[in-house]
């Protein structure tokens, strides 16, 4: 009997910052699109948002049983060198992982995710990551659209919330938007083309190969997800299907913006929130051809609980300006702090403290039960030595404990924030904070960690842990 694989556990992330379509409009002198669109801050990235999504993922499933680690982006901050290892080390995987980067198309979140139920129906779990940091030229209609997102999946054959009940994909050679090496914004052939000739006929072709393997009609689906470049395509498949509107899953176009290759996962989290079991769930990506996958909600998922659902993520929010926003993408040039530039991070040393500056775990006394950071060899309490137990904070929830605001280090978003924070169950460390207003920072406010991009300096990114608002 063939073992059933699917869903165990998802996460999704959502940056603070919202950038409205009206701004831009304004600034321009163009017209103004509906709502608003997520921005990832001027510390973030598709990798620290990938981690993100993946923490939250991974909160109900041991990081240890993981075995396969995929990475779906169109935006990697890293062109050679394998991106889903630092999301792995952010999210303390085991050493002993396969792990790799789908990337150079938007379609490359679903098949990702295809791959880790493969992947997974040969043992051990697998961790899918899509996040995406878009990218579009001022006045661009991608520069509406778009959005930054990221999510992620546990993949397995226990304790699963969603079964994969059948899969379909089909691809074909078209030209509609490209990006060559070195560019910045991609280009975008007339969309009247894809269209008409590309996206709505493979669409079609891959949801209908897909009932069709499911042998299951479109009146038996709880909610259909559709995800194409041009939103036009899935109005021409509803009105084929005679779908009922209360079939269709949110695009989150108003509220988020289309987030590239994390797209059809992240609508995919917003919908298994709510989803019941029994439900049946269908996804349909587009981009150079087309993948769909029939999902079925099981009766674990009546005791599944997700902490952060998109929809808080949506609701915890704060405003941007447009020139910030253009700042933050280096896209409008300002003259930089008047301060040394920082130095390239060094190999060895961040080598050798990968399970500290990745994974932030520090260390907790045996003899005495301290819990300190970074990790010590001697104890700060009871001078024990080599008495210590790996101890992570990543998770712990901290509140500050006094602040202050540096207006004169270097950052692309001044003031920099400085906290002390103090952890439940012992440990204080002094730390960057991030997604927060500067003058509303009070003692005794709760916060939580957060991997960030600190800075880049010799084509090297510096990531670590700053504080943020709790979330």
């Amino acid at each position: 009997m063939p073992v059933m694989v699917g869903i165990v556990s998802y996460g999704s992330y959502v940056p603070y910052r919202r950038l409205k379509r009206a701004a831009i409009a304004q600034a321009l002198g163009t017209p103004a699109g509906k709502g608003e669109r997520a921005v990832a801050s001027f510390d973030e990235d598709s990798v620290s948002m990938a981690v993100e999504a993946a923490r939250d993922a991974l909160r109900t499933v041991p990081s240890a049983t993981i075995g396969t680690l995929l990475f779906a982006t169109t935006t990697p901050p890293y062109a050679e060198k394998l991106n889903a290892a630092i999301v792995g080390a952010a999210a303390r995987l085991p050493l002993e992982i396969r792990a790799a980067d789908l990337t150079g198309s938007v379609r490359a979140g679903l098949p990702a995710l295809l791959q880790g139920a493969d992947a997974a129906r040969g043992g051990a779990p697998a961790l899918v990551a899509m996040a995406d940091c878009r990218l579009a030229a001022p006045e661009g209609k991608s520069e509406q659209a778009g959005g930054d997102g990221a999510a992620a999946f546990v993949v397995g054959s226990e304790g699963v919330i969603a079964e994969i009940e059948a899969t379909a994909s089909v691809t074909r050679e078209f030209l509609d938007t490209w990006r060559t090496p070195g560019e910045r914004f991609a280009h975008g052939w007339e969309e009247r083309f894809a269209l008409t000739q590309v996206y709505a006929p493979l669409l079609g072709k891959a949801i209908h190969d897909v009932l069709a393997k499911a042998t299951v009609t479109p009146d038996a689906l709880t909610t259909m997800i559709l995800d194409a470049p041009n939103p036009r395509a899935a109005d021409e498949i509803v009105r084929g299907m005679k779908l009922e509107p209360a079939q269709l899953g949110d695009s989150l176009a108003l509220t988020v913006g289309q987030t590239g290759a994390a797209h059809a996962g992240l609508l995919l989290a917003n919908v298994l929130a709510a989803a019941k079991p029994g439900d049946r769930i269908l996804v349909a990506t587009a981009s150079d051809g087309a993948d769909a996958v029939l999902l079925r909600v099981t009766d674990a998922a009546a005791d599944y609980r997700q902490p952060r659902s998109v929809g808080r993520l949506i609701e915890s929010k704060g405003d941007v300006a447009y020139a910030s926003y253009l700042k933050w993408r280096e896209i409008l040039p300002t003259e930089p702090p008047r301060r040394p530039d920082p130095e390239r991070p060094a190999g060895p040393p961040m080598f050798r403290s990968e399970t500290w500056k990745f994974g932030f775990v520090g260390s907790r006394c045996d003899a005495c039960g301290t819990p300190q950071l970074p990790p010590q060899h001697v104890c700060v309490h009871c001078q024990a030595r080599d008495r210590m137990m790996p101890y992570p904070f990543a998770d712990r929830r901290a509140k500050i404990a006094t602040f202050t605001l540096d207006r004169l280090a270097y950052s692309l978003n001044p003031p920099t924030v400085n906290v002390v924070v103090d952890y439940d169950g012992g440990g204080r460390f002094l730390c960057e904070m991030t997604d927060c207003e500067p003058e509303t920072v009070a003692i005794g406010d709760e916060v939580e960690m957060t991997f960030r991009r600190m800075y880049t300096a010799g084509g090297v990114h510096n990531y670590f842990w700053k504080a943020r608002p709790k979330r």
